[in-house]
């Protein structure tokens, strides 16, 4: 039974993870989000009650 023999899959395992450990984090760590919440204004808002009459 060919596919009981490991040698051409543990090639393709070490290889799919050398893909996702090694290439894949550095881009998606270059990556800039832009709704980067540290640059927005430090203004409290108001906050005001309800006055609807509850019937």
């Amino acid at each position: 039974m060919p596919q009981l023999n490991p040698t051409p899959w543990f090639l393709v395992l070490l290889f799919s993870w050398m893909v996702l450990l090694v290439i894949i984090p550095p881009k998606v760590m270059h990556h800039h989000f832009t709704g980067d919440p540290t640059h927005h204004s430090a203004k409290e808002q108001t906050q005001t009650p309800w006055n609807w009459p509850w019937h």
